[in-house]
Formats: structure tokens, sequence, C-alpha cells
């Protein structure tokens, strides 16, 4: 990655690890100079794979925003619907799968280093969980320590982070080779660091991911029970991931009972505002009046799960519209793995990584809206290109 573009690029990797204002800004960047820079001979015709139900998700978004009680911040609410540029930019940016391999271990590299420094942030943070004095990198890394969050606000968004980019690794570790020496270890650190988040939805979508990615390799029972270890193993190390597993479907657990009230007044929301639902952003100002008096808390900005998030706010179009996203991505993915020869092996890691990923982002969005988490989403966003990029590729 030379020039311009790799500078960009690798700006845009170091952004998606640690810094959502750098990842946007870069990509901001990124787009302008693909409309205004340099146009190389040979340059292949642009594409719009998925545009269809970007466009209509957006559009129906916009209709729900207008329908709501409150439209003006309804519509300010989706200005989210940006971020899903993204993905045109990154693939276009990528111009083949070198390139796109390159990017896929640059940004392997840099989430490992941070969960190394997400793992030493909750080894040495103090009793109260946080640090208010000493320097801004002190402060940085030691403020809300008590569960890994990598140089993220919330620990949620490291765990997202860290499930999409470990488990679109797995085919390649799986193949073995020289950069196995520093990989595994650092995928080693990077499964600690997500144990240590705590997040439990991120675990489920990690496992789910995980073995989905592994049962697409050739040699996927040797890699299910090295997986199966791993995981063994970092729970075994810290043992509070192993009470917090514990927790997972326990009634007598105060988030499981939240979650499940959460669920309650999602389901009686969106059953009660079938077509355009209550409007992007309008959970906060709802959930207070309708909440079910087994609410442990009587305010919330989201439901903690991505598919009752988008009814609410959208009505059944507007999911119908989100589901035919991940139908066409998993369809057209699994196309571009058909054509992919079977001695290419390189290409193939790539597309089912990118795969196995977007699915890990689908069963952890079950448990938390990571759809509405900008960070996590953008990362998914630049995975999902992979394949696009691989099809250009064979068609080349």
């Amino acid at each position: 990655m030379n020039g311009v573009r790799g500078t960009l690029l690798v700006a845009l990797v170091a952004g998606l690890a640690a810094s959502i204002t750098l990842a946007e800004t870069t990509l901001v960047v990124l787009a302008l100079w693909l409309v205004f820079g340099p146009r190389p001979a040979g340059t292949l015709r642009v594409r719009w794979p998925l545009l269809g139900p970007f466009v209509a998700f957006a559009v129906w978004t916009v209709v729900a925003a207008l329908a709501s009680a409150r439209p003006r911040e309804s519509l300010l609410s989706s200005r989210g619907l940006l971020t899903l540029g993204a993905f045109y930019v990154v693939l276009h940016a990528l111009p083949n799968g070198h390139v796109a391999r390159r990017f896929a271990e640059g940004l392997f590299i840099a989430v490992s280093v941070v969960a190394l420094v997400s793992i030493v942030q909750v080894s040495f943070c103090p009793a109260g969980g946080t640090v208010e004095s000493g320097g801004a990198l002190v402060r940085l890394v030691f403020r809300k320590c008590g569960r890994a969050r990598g140089f993220f606000s919330i620990y949620m968004t490291l765990a997202g982070v860290l499930t999409l980019v470990l488990v679109s690794a797995l085919p390649r570790l799986a193949r073995g080779g020289r950069a196995l020496v520093w990989a595994l270890p650092a995928w080693l650190a990077s499964v600690l660091a997500l144990g240590l988040s705590s997040v439990r939805g991120a675990w489920v979508g990690f496992a789910v991911g995980g073995v989905g990615c592994t049962l697409g390799l050739r040699r996927r029972w040797l890699v299910l029970a090295a997986l199966v270890l791993v995981v063994a193993g970092a729970i075994a190390v810290e043992p509070r991931t192993l009470k917090r597993l514990r927790s997972v479907g326990d009634f007598n657990d105060d988030t499981t009972r939240d979650r499940l009230a959460m669920l309650e007044t999602g389901l009686r929301v969106a059953g009660a505002h079938l077509i355009t639902g209550i409007g992007p952003g309008q959970i906060k100002n709802v959930y207070p009046i309708v909440a079910s008096p087994e609410a442990l808390r009587r305010s919330t900005s989201h439901l903690h799960d991505t598919p009752l998030q988008i009814a609410a706010e959208r009505g059944i179009p507007g999911l119908a519209a989100w589901v035919a996203i991940w139908v066409a991505f998993f369809g057209a993915s699994g196309r571009v793995l058909r054509r992919i020869p079977p001695e290419d092996e390189e290409a193939r890691g790539l597309v089912l990584g990118s795969m196995a990923a977007i699915a890990a982002f689908l069963v952890a969005g079950l448990f938390e809206y990571n759809f509405g988490d900008t960070e996590v989403l953008l990362v998914a966003l630049t995975l999902m290109t992979v394949p696009f990029v691989i099809e250009r590729d064979l068609d080349a």
C-alpha cells in the first residue's frame, strides 16, 4: 500500500482500532481522494453491490422519521445512515485482494495492540475502578478500567470490534505458516481481552461466528478443538469471566431481568406501531412511559436487541429492509466463495472470515444494539467489502 491511498488506509486501520474521530475523518478524506484524485489507466468500472437494500433501508428510515411524533429529532438521529457509505468508500479504496489481505492483517495487528493495552488496563486497575488523576495517557487508559475497553468509551464497543476481527482472522490462522509465530499469540491475547470485557452478547457472537467459520475450513475438527481449548484457557486465566459466563440465562441476575423487561416492552412498542414504528431515536422518549413494572432501569436509549430496535423505531418494513441487507450480503458472498478455486486458500480465507464475522455481528446484535454503535458498525462494513473485492479479482 503505497502513496496517498496507502497512507489513508493505514490511518483508517488505526482509526478503526482505536479512534472513531480518526476513522471518520480518514473516510471523508479517502472519499474525496477517490472522487477527485488521479484515476490510473485500466481502472475498473465502479460497482455498487447491496445498493438496493441499503437504499430501501435508508428511504424507510427517513419515512419513519417524518412519521414520528418528533420528526426533526428523528431526522437528526437518522444521520447515522451516512455511516453506511463507508462500505462503498472502503470497497473502492481496496483495489484488489492482495491489498485487502494486507489491510485485514493491519487491522488485526492494530486491534491486537489495543487488546494488549486492555489487558494492562484491567490488570492494573485500582480498586475503585477508575483513575481521575495523573497524566493524560494514564487517565485515558485507566479511567473506567474495571472492564476492558481499550481506547473506546465503553467496553461493549471494544468487545464488538474484537469479536469481528478475531472471527475474521480465524481462517488465516488455520492456514498456519510462518506468520503463525506472531499471529497466534496476538490472537490469544485478543481473546483474553474479549473475556475481560465481560460482554456476554459478544461472547455468544464470537462462539457462533468462530464455530461457523471453523466448519467451513478443511481442518475443521482440529481447528474447532483448538478454539475450544483457547476459550477454556481464557476462562481459566480470569475467574471473573467464568462467573460472568455462569450468569448467562440466569433469571436471578439483574441484568438478565432488565433485558427481558426491555424485550417485553420493545415487542409491545413494535406491535403498536407496525408500519413506521415510533421513529429513529425515540426509544429514549417512549421507554420511560411504557416500560414494564419489571424494568430495573426506567430510562434507556436502546433495547439491547438490534432487530427489536429496528422494528420498534422503523416498523416491519424497516426491519424487512434491514434483513434484506444481510440476506443480499450472504447470498453474494456465498456465490463468490463458490467461484474461488479450491487451491486459492488465501482468497477463500478472506471471504469465509468476512462471512463468519458478519454472522458473529448479527448474533451479538440479538443482545446489544451494535448496529447503532458506530465504531463496531464501521468495522463490520469494512469487513463486508472483502468478498466484493475478491469478486472483482475473479472478474478481471
